[in-house]
C-alpha cells in the first residue's frame, strides 16, 4: 500500500479527467431541457406542427448526450469510494446526504420522464407530455442542486462537528449545510452558465442550417428561442458570479488571490481585465507578478468585499501573515495544526489505557485548536498556495468568453428583430464558431472551483494528501489510461452521431 506523490497525483489526475469529461455533457443537459420545454410549451399553446418538429429535432440530440453523460456521472461517483476512500470515511456522513437525496429524488425523476418525454409522444395527452418535458429540466436541475450543496460544502465547510471518537466529521444542522451560502450561489452561478452552453449549442446549430440556406425557419425560430434564452441566462450568470466571488473573497482569500495573480494585498485592489504572468516570480521575492498587464482599480475589492476601499490580501500576506489585517501565516497555523494532531493521537492511546484525565486533557486541547487540524498535515508553508497560472488564465478566459456570449445574443436578436440575420453570414459564422469557446469556459470555471482549493479536499480541514485510499499507485495510473481511451471514445461517438443527426436535419430526423 502506498501514499506517496504518484498515488495522489494520479487520483488526482483521474478524477480531474472523470469530471472535465462529465462536464461536457452535464450543462447542457441542464440547459437543454428547458429550452426543449419552452420549444414545446410555444408548440402546446399554438398547436403549430412546426414548433413540435422543433422539439423532437432537439429532443434528438438532448437524448444522445443524455446518456453518454449519464455513463462518465456513474463513474465519477464510485471513484469517492475507491480512489478517495479515506475522504468518503472523514466527511461521507455530510457529503452523503445529497449526493443520496440527488439519487432518490431527482435523478430517479428525470429519468422515469425522460423515458415519457422521448418515447410518448404518441401514447399520452400533449398536456401530459408538456408536464413530464417540464419535469426532466425540473429533475435534472434538482441533480445539480443537491450536487453542487455537497461541492458548495467542500469549499466552505459548515453545519458539522468533529468527532474525536470515530474520526469523522459528523452533521449537526442539516439546513445549514443545504443553505450554505457557497452552496446556492454555486448552483445559481451553475446552471445558468449550462443555460449559456446550451443557447451556444441551439444557435450554433441554427447558424450552420442559416449559411447553408437549408431549413430556414427551422433555424430562425430555433435561434431566437435560444438567443432569448441566452441573454436571460448571461444575465443571471453574471450577478450570480459576482456572489460566487464574494463568498471566494469572505472563505477562500488564497483562491481568490491566485485568480487575481495578487502577491502583496492592497487597498481598493484592480482586477487585472488582461495580462500575461512572470513565470519566474517566486512567493516572497520582490519580482513583479506580471511581465505586462491592464488593471480596472478598485474592482476586486468591490468584487469581493463589495466595498471599493476594502483591504484585499495577497498570496504572500496568506503565506507568510499580516498583522497589521490580523492574518495568520499559515506557518502559525501548522503549528495549531500541529498540537490538534499530537492532541487526537493522545486522546486515543489515553483512552485506550484508560487514562480518564489524560484523555480529557488531550481533548481539551484538540478542541481548542482543531480548526486548523488541516494545516497540520502540511509539509511546508509554501503548500498552502494553489497553481496560481492555472488559475488566473482559468477565471479571466472564462470571464472573457462570458462577456462575448451577452454580446452575441445581443447581436443575434437585434438583426432578428429588424429580419436580417441570414444576410449577415459574418455573425452567423461568429455564431458557429462560439460553441466550442462555450466549453473551454465551462471547464475553466471548474478548474478554477477545484484547482483553485487546493491542496484542500475540503477547505481548511483535510489536504488531498490525506484523502486518497489506501491502494497502488499502478492501479490508479492503469484505470486512468483506461478512462482517458474510455471517456475521450466516448465523446467521439457522441460527436459522429451528432453531426450525423444534424446533418439528416429536422425534416428527416
Amino acid at each position: 500500500m502506498e501514499h506517496t506523490d504518484i498515488l495522489v497525483d494520479y487520483s488526482r489526475a483521474q478524477f480531474a479527467l472523470t469530471a472535465l469529461y462529465h462536464w461536457i455533457f452535464v450543462p447542457l443537459t441542464l440547459g437543454l431541457t428547458f429550452i426543449i420545454a419552452l420549444m414545446e410549451t410555444i408548440y402546446y399553446k399554438t398547436k403549430d406542427d412546426k414548433y413540435k418538429t422543433i422539439t423532437k429535432f432537439w429532443m434528438g440530440l438532448l437524448a444522445i448526450n443524455f446518456a453518454i453523460g449519464l455513463a462518465t456521472g456513474i463513474i465519477m461517483e464510485f471513484e469517492f469510494g475507491t480512489n478517495w476512500s479515506n475522504y468518503s470515511w472523514i466527511v461521507g456522513d455530510i457529503f452523503g446526504a445529497p449526493l443520496a437525496i440527488e439519487g432518490l429524488m431527482a435523478f430517479f425523476m428525470e429519468s422515469t420522464f425522460f423515458a415519457v418525454m422521448f418515447f410518448g409522444w404518441d401514447k399520452v395527452s400533449k398536456k401530459a407530455h408538456l408536464t413530464s418535458t417540464w419535469l426532466v429540466a425540473i429533475g435534472s436541475n434538482l441533480s445539480a442542486l443537491w450536487i453542487l450543496i455537497a461541492n458548495g460544502w467542500m469549499q466552505h465547510p459548515v453545519g458539522m462537528s468533529f468527532n474525536p471518537d470515530t474520526a469523522r466529521n459528523e452533521m449537526e444542522n442539516f439546513w445549514e449545510v443545504i443553505f450554505n451560502p457557497n452552496a446556492v450561489s454555486k448552483f445559481l452561478h451553475t446552471i445558468s452558465s449550462g443555460y449559456v452552453l446550451a443557447s451556444l449549442f441551439v444557435i450554433s446549430i441554427s447558424a450552420w442550417y442559416l449559411l447553408k440556406k437549408r431549413d430556414t425557419a427551422f433555424a430562425k425560430k430555433s435561434i431566437v428561442i435560444a438567443a432569448s434564452f441566452g441573454l436571460i441566462s448571461s444575465i443571471l450568470m453574471l450577478s450570480t458570479g459576482d456572489e460566487s466571488a464574494h463568498q471566494v473573497a469572505l472563505n477562500q482569500p488564497m483562491k481568490l488571490a491566485a485568480m487575481e495573480g495578487l502577491y502583496k494585498g492592497e487597498d481598493r485592489a484592480g482586477i487585472v481585465a488582461f495580462g500575461l504572468l512572470e513565470s519566474e516570480k517566486e512567493i516572497g521575492d520582490d519580482k513583479d507578478p506580471f511581465k505586462f498587464m491592464f488593471e480596472i482599480p478598485g474592482a476586486l475589492s468591490f468584487l469581493g468585499y463589495h466595498d471599493i476601499n476594502a483591504f484585499v490580501p495577497g498570496i504572500d500576506d496568506l503565506v507568510f501573515g499580516n498583522k497589521e489585517h490580523n492574518i495568520l501565516s499559515v506557518k502559525e497555523k501548522m503549528v495549531i495544526g500541529k498540537k490538534a494532531v499530537t492532541a487526537l493521537t493522545d486522546y486515543k492511546k489515553y483512552k485506550k489505557d484508560g487514562d480518564t484525565i489524560a484523555m480529557n486533557e488531550a481533548l481539551k486541547i484538540f478542541k481548542a485548536n482543531n480548526h486548523y487540524m488541516g494545516y497540520g498535515y502540511l509539509k511546508d508553508p509554501k503548500d498552502a498556495v494553489p497553481n496560481v497560472a492555472l488559475s488566473f488564465y482559468s477565471f479571466h478566459i472564462m470571464v472573457g468568453a462570458g462577456s462575448w456570449f451577452l454580446i452575441l445574443f445581443i447581436l443575434i436578436l437585434y438583426f432578428s428583430m429588424k429580419n436580417e440575420l441570414a444576410s449577415k453570414i459574418w455573425l452567423l459564422r461568429l455564431g458557429v464558431i462560439t460553441l466550442p469557446l462555450g466549453y473551454v469556459a465551462q471547464e475553466c470555471g471548474w478548474i478554477v472551483a477545484e484547482a483553485g482549493r487546493q491542496p484542500w479536499a475540503i477547505q481548511d480541514l483535510l489536504p488531498v494528501g490525506m484523502a486518497t485510499s489506501n491502494v497502488a499507485a499502478t492501479s490508479v495510473m492503469i484505470t486512468f489510461w483506461l478512462f482517458a481511451i474510455l471517456f475521450t471514445t466516448l465523446l467521439i461517438a457522441e460527436i459522429k452521431i451528432m453531426l450525423t443527426q444534424i446533418k439528416i436535419g429536422p425534416e428527416g430526423h
